[in-house]
C-alpha cells in the first residue's frame, strides 16, 4: 500500500489518520459523557477533564494533518455507478465532520479557558502535563465559557448524529469498492 492516494484508493497515511481519529472521538464521546453524567465529585472529575483536553487536542492536531494531507493528494475518484445525490451527500457529510472535528476541541478550549473555575483554581489547559495552551481570552468569562460548553454540547450530538450516515453510507457501498479503499482493501 503507498503512502500516497491513488486514483482509487486512500493511502495508508491517509487511512491511519482516519482510523486514529475515528478511535479517538469515540473515546472521547465515551469520556465526555461519563465524566459529565457518572461522575459527580470534583475531585474524580478534573483527571477525566484533563484527559478529556488532552485528547481533544490530539484530535485537532490530527484533523489538521489530515486536512493539510487531503490538500496535498488527491481524494479517490467516486465510482462511475454512484448517484449524483449520494456523492452530493457524501461530500457534504465529510464537509460538516470535518468542521465538527474542528468545532469541538475548539469549543471546549475556549470554555476551559474562559470558565471562572479556571480564574479562581489557576488551572492551565495541560497537554498531558507536557505543556500548557495559551489561553484564548481571559479566564472569568462565565458567559462565554457557558455558550462555549453549549457549542461544544451541541457539536458533539450532531457529530453523533453525522457518524451514522457516514458509517451507514459506507457500509451501503461495501460492494462497488468505497469501504474496501478506506479499510484493508485496494
Amino acid at each position: 500500500m503507498h503512502a500516497r492516494n491513488t486514483a482509487t484508493s486512500w493511502g495508508w497515511v491517509a487511512r491511519g489518520l482516519h482510523w486514529a481519529v475515528a478511535a479517538l472521538v469515540i473515546f472521547q464521546l465515551g469520556l465526555g459523557v461519563s465524566m459529565v453524567r457518572l461522575v459527580s465529585d470534583p475531585l474524580r472529575q478534573f483527571p477525566l477533564y484533563q484527559t478529556h483536553k488532552s485528547w481533544g487536542f490530539v484530535i485537532f492536531a490530527l484533523v489538521s494533518a489530515r486536512l493539510g494531507w487531503r490538500l496535498l493528494n488527491r481524494a479517490p475518484a467516486d465510482p462511475p455507478a454512484m448517484p449524483r445525490w449520494q456523492r452530493r451527500a457524501a461530500h457534504a457529510t465529510h464537509g460538516l465532520l470535518y468542521a465538527l472535528l474542528l468545532a469541538l476541541p475548539l469549543s471546549g478550549w475556549v470554555s476551559a479557558s474562559a470558565s471562572p473555575t479556571q480564574d479562581l483554581f489557576g488551572i492551565p489547559n495541560m497537554v498531558f502535563d507536557w505543556f500548557a495552551l495559551p489561553d484564548p481570552w481571559v479566564p472569568g468569562d462565565a458567559r462565554l465559557a457557558d455558550l462555549a460548553a453549549w457549542a461544544h454540547t451541541a457539536a458533539a450530538v450532531a457529530l453523533v448524529l453525522l457518524l451514522a450516515p457516514h458509517v451507514g453510507g459506507a457500509v451501503s457501498h461495501r460492494r462497488d469498492g468505497v469501504l474496501a479503499r478506506m479499510t484493508f482493501g485496494r
